[in-house]
């Protein structure tokens, strides 16, 4: 299966329908489909973990919360 070009059908209440389509009006996107898939990707991508933290020291982390106070010396 190639999820590249397969769809699948998603159901959504009518007003959330008709309010997408106000919102795509004079924009480039052509359908509500087009729109709704372009939102999930975002919020997807957003959400992915990307391992920015990864990079931080929790010592160092903890360090600084101790001296703002938030942790007890």
């Amino acid at each position: 299966m190639n999820t590249e070009t397969e769809a699948r059908t998603v159901r959504i209440p009518e007003h959330l329908h008709e309010r997408t389509e106000r919102r795509i009006a004079g924009t480039t996107f052509e359908s509500v489909d087009g729109y709704v898939q372009f939102v999930l990707e975002e919020v997807l991508a957003a959400d992915a973990d990307d391992g920015s933290y990864d990079d931080v020291d929790d010592d160092d982390v903890q360090a600084r919360l101790r001296s703002l106070g938030y942790l007890d010396a």
